[in-house]
């Protein structure tokens, strides 16, 4: 069950993986809107300035380098998530102007953004919009097909169980003759 409860919850992520091409180019981040474009899509677009309203800094486990998420400047319904590699974090990043990667609603963008909106909350006070989406910025559908891999082997993993257990339980067939009966 806890195999394909993860391979369910990867699912996004390697059908993300599965997008060919290059990336949608969405221009300028303030004017887009949410319905405009399709789910899991690769793209790219330019904004002059992040918000700092509701911004935070976060890391993860394993994970030498940090994350901030911000909202575009003049667009509350999207978010860009940026990776700041190890030693280049403090007062002075400057985050870029321009943006490429996987666009998603936040409530499909699976298990690692899955806390983002309650950490914005806690930390900032802000709620982040329900249908607010969020560009996870240097994430290309050939980065993510760790995902995919992943997916298939929880699946694999499923299955097999899932033959083992109906093996154990399957009623055995005796197929040796009955012991004849003695009498004395």
């Amino acid at each position: 069950i806890a195999a394909a409860l993860l391979a369910w919850s990867l699912r996004g992520e390697a059908k993300y993986a599965l997008v060919a091409g290059t990336p949608q180019d969405l221009g300028d981040l303030r004017l887009w809107t949410p319905g405009s474009t399709s789910v899991n899509t690769y793209a790219q677009g330019t904004t002059k300035l992040l918000g700092t309203q509701g911004a935070i800094k976060y890391g993860r486990p394993a994970e030498g380098d940090s994350f901030r998420l911000a909202p575009v400047a003049g667009n509350e319904k999207l978010w860009v998530e940026i990776r700041v590699p190890e030693g280049f974090e403090g007062p002075r990043f400057i985050p870029p102007s321009s943006f490429a990667g996987r666009l998603v609603p936040f409530s499909e963008a699976g298990l690692r953004h899955q806390s983002l909106r309650g950490a914005v909350k806690d930390r900032t006070g802000v709620a982040i919009p329900d249908d607010a989406w969020i560009l996870i910025d240097g994430s290309s559908p050939r980065a993510s097909r760790w995902a995919l891999a992943l997916v298939l082997l929880f699946a694999g993993f499923a299955v097999f169980n899932v033959v083992g257990v109906a093996r154990l339980l399957m009623r055995v067939k005796d197929d040796a003759p009955a012991p004849a009966e003695v009498r004395e």
